[in-house]
């Protein structure tokens, strides 16, 4: 049936962008979604009635209300690994166990912060916090947008074995007054525990009698953190079955409570949660997450882009882009189904972006007379960051929305070198503010869109097995140097003297 699914919405006849709105002067309102302090403006993407009734039919087909329900029932969703995704149990949705579960964690979590900011520690100043991929994004992206007013703790994320990192994130730190959050799901971590050994090497270098006290662990491993060093009472666990990339909920998120206060944390979770339940609950013609999907599946599939782009035009907002990189490709770059099946079409494609206006004076060439159709989404705030004079945010919007209106609209020219083709579509969303509430039902909004992308798809979002092979193969180098390998990996080893 899917093969039947798919021919009916690639055989849809294709109409111009302006065309679109010529058809229907309602195509505005229609095609625009107001929840939780988000505008989700989907109206320069090619999605019409006939492609989102064709979508809905493949959405039935693939049983998407069967599989967003086992998400939210806390069933086992991930299959090649038998265990469910109780990220949402964070928020306050799944069976009743991970909820209380949730629940119990977050109050140890608080009890924590409590006593820290009580003194119990000494006078902390700084937090460090060590960790990579999940357990470093959310965490790094939410202190740079939410922080900058201010942090109750001075809060660095060192997340690669590169020690130039490590050494940039403390030098204006003073180790008496420091607090190491050492974040690793296994407590495993390769590049995370080398950092965390290098920094209670530094702690004791400066003068800290038992730098194990002033080091906290997340994870789902606490007996693993035990084992390493960290006394039970300063471990923070979750459960196994909150994947990585989907940790910043949990005590992952750690420094983000401490630094921003809990009340902001507890925002940031009520935010993704009014997300949750719109995904939940909404129609699919009337559902953010699940038209964001079928806008990326038409552009990957039908019209083969191999890439989509992200532009945050706010600064608040810059690191948002790597942030989904991960979430996106390592979700979804996949080449077998959830029964371990060849795919047999294209699975996710490579997420990029950056930041306006920057981008505009350095990739936007391509994006506008490029070869390449390349979706692209465009992210912004009403309120500005800053106190400077409106110009500066007035700027920011016009520029933002005068792109995708460019995209669209292109321009012909008798000078070719002039010319715009248009009819590229881009995505819109305006946000009333960058608050913890809103960040949180954005990011949940991506976590639901990557979600419905993997049931059309029938592939398995939450295992991530294409991360180890390389991991491997570098234990190789580290065990046994050149030997075994290639000739090109055998002479590079040997020419950096390893």
């Amino acid at each position: 049936m899917t093969a039947n699914n798919w021919a009916a919405i690639e055989n849809i006849l294709l109409k111009q962008l302006e065309a679109l709105f010529d058809e229907d002067a309602q195509r505005v309102d229609g095609m625009t979604i107001s929840q939780s302090g988000l505008r989700f403006d989907f109206s320069k993407t090619h999605l019409d009635a006939g492609l989102i009734a064709a979508f809905s039919e493949l959405a039935a087909t693939m049983d998407l209300d069967g599989a967003r329900d086992r998400l939210f029932s806390g069933a086992v969703v991930n299959l090649t690994e038998g265990r469910a995704a109780t990220h949402i149990a964070e928020r306050g949705s799944g069976s009743v166990d991970d909820v209380a579960q949730a629940k119990a964690l977050q109050n140890r979590m608080r009890g924590l912060i409590d006593v820290i900011e009580a003194g119990a520690f000494g006078e902390i100043k700084h937090i460090l916090h060590i960790g990579i991929g999940g357990s470093a994004l959310g965490p790094k992206l939410l202190i740079d947008a939410l922080g900058r007013d201010g942090l109750r703790f001075d809060t660095k994320v060192v997340s690669n074995v590169d020690a130039t990192a490590l050494a940039e994130a403390v030098k204006d730190m003073d180790p008496k007054a420091t607090l190491v959050a050492v974040a690793s799901k296994t407590f495993t971590t390769t590049e995370t525990l080398m950092n965390a050994e290098s920094a209670l090497e530094w702690l004791r270098d400066g003068g800290v009698e038992d730098p194990y006290g002033q080091v906290i662990a997340l994870t789902a491993a606490p007996d693993k953190a035990m084992e390493w060093g960290v006394d039970q009472s300063r471990i923070l666990p979750f459960a196994e079955s909150v994947g990585g990339r989907y940790s910043l909920w949990c005590s992952i998120g750690f420094p983000v409570a401490a630094a921003l206060g809990w009340s902001a944390f507890e925002e940031l979770l009520e935010g993704a949660a009014e997300m949750d339940r719109h995904f939940r609950t909404a129609t699919l013609a009337q559902n953010a997450p699940i038209l964001a999907a079928f806008a990326d599946l038409f552009y990957a599939q039908v019209r083969k882009c191999q890439t989509r782009a992200v532009f945050a035009y706010d600064e608040r907002l810059r690191l948002l882009p790597d942030y989904l990189q991960q979430l996106e490709m390592e979700s979804n770059g996949k080449s077998v189904t959830a029964d371990g099946q060849p795919l047999g079409r294209e699975s996710a494609p490579v997420t990029w972006g950056g930041v306006g206006t920057d981008a505009q004076h350095a990739v936007f060439q391509l994006l506008h007379q490029g070869t390449h159709t390349i979706p692209v989404e465009f992210i912004a705030s009403k309120t500005p960051g800053h106190d400077f004079d409106p110009a500066h945010h007035e700027t920011l919007l016009i520029n933002c929305f005068a792109q995708g209106a460019a995209l669209m609209r292109g321009r012909d020219s008798a000078d070719k070198a002039r010319s715009y083709v248009g009819n590229r579509p881009s995505t819109t969303i305006l946000m009333d503010d960058v608050t913890p509430s809103t960040v949180g039902a954005l990011i949940a909004f991506y976590e639901h869109r990557t979600f419905a992308n993997a049931v059309l798809l029938g592939i398995n979002p939450f295992d991530q097995f294409g991360v180890e092979l390389g991991k491997e193969i570098a234990r190789g180098i580290s065990e046994n140097g050149p030997a075994g390998f290639d000739p090109s990996t055998s002479a590079l080893i040997a020419a950096a003297g390893l």
